[in-house]
């Protein structure tokens, strides 16, 4: 398998080639807001699954991200003083560390995980208050157990964190969760790890049609099209893990899922022309051609 690195940056001197030295995630007139904090990226990345702590930290040096989720309860950040930490290669004096309850079935154990997560990441005198809640309904499926997700949020907003969630496609839990005051929602593309995309857009379009915080598509994604077309349908980002740590070369993936967000975040803000059965009009101006009338 040919490395990733060169064709890596070979890409990147064509990017600033093409941009003017600036990196197109860094656009500060295009800034993802979640709760209290700024971000230039809009791709989030877990940090499961790869084959050790160096190949995670180059995947997510390649993808850009700022964000990276970390599930507390499979991933050492320091409950084990003896054990390699994920924070000796993703520090987050760089990253912004977002600690989720995967592997929590109930409301009790995800409240208490990421209480548990606020206390080891808090330092200088600094609550760490961003976090993901998920909690599950089937071992299976790994679909969200929507109940339980919201008495823990409703536990977790009141006491101070900032709870971006992920639920299920149903617009009026997405609103409930909202409600509540959850600082983003994050409906499944489809099941967590089977890389099948967007299966029901129209539902996620409805959440976002009323959402008044980020929509972040979390689970599902299978590769960069994904990304753009949930970019492009207006979501505010896009998190995943499995479709990057998964893939054969999970550097060079991460780095197409960062030109995915990219793309799909300038198409929707540049607006894309509206879809006709037949076109009236040709592409191609008609005046002043050979054989037309003067």
């Amino acid at each position: 398998m040919k490395d990733s690195m060169p064709v890596l940056q070979e890409a990147a001197e064509r990017d600033a080639a093409t941009t003017g030295g600036a990196l197109l995630s860094a656009d500060p007139v295009d800034v993802f807001t979640v709760g209290k904090h700024r971000f230039t990226s809009r791709l989030l990345l877990g940090t499961g699954k790869y084959r050790d702590f160096e190949q995670t930290r180059a995947a997510v040096d390649a993808s850009g991200s700022q964000i990276v989720t970390v599930a507390i309860r499979r991933t050492n950040i320091g409950q084990d003083a003896s054990a390699p930490s994920l924070l000796d290669v993703l520090p987050p004096s760089r990253y912004t560390i977002l600690p989720n309850t995967a592997g929590c079935y109930s409301a009790e154990d995800a409240v208490r995980t990421l209480r548990l997560a606020r206390e080891l990441l808090s330092y200088d005198a600094v609550d760490h208050t961003l976090v993901k809640l998920e909690v599950l309904g089937d071992p299976h499926t790994l679909y969200p157990n929507m109940p339980e997700t919201l008495m823990a949020a409703e536990t977790l907003v009141h006491e101070g964190f900032e709870v971006m969630v992920y639920c299920s496609d149903d617009p009026i839990q997405a609103r409930l969760l909202e409600s509540i005051g959850c600082v983003a929602v994050m409906p499944l593309a489809s099941l967590i790890g089977s890389g099948m995309g967007i299966l029901n857009p129209w539902n996620l379009q409805l959440i976002l049609e009323k959402a008044t915080v980020p929509v972040v598509v979390d689970a599902g994604v299978g590769t960069a099209s994904d990304a753009a077309i949930a970019m492009e349908m207006g979501c505010a980002g896009v998190l995943m893990n499995t479709a990057v740590a998964a893939a054969r070369d999970p550097v060079l993936m991460a780095a197409a899922m960062k030109r995915g967000v990219e793309a799909g975040r300038m198409a929707f803000r540049a607006g894309r022309m509206p879809k006709k059965l037949y076109s009236a009009s040709p592409s191609s101006p008609a005046g002043g051609v050979i054989g037309s009338a003067a």
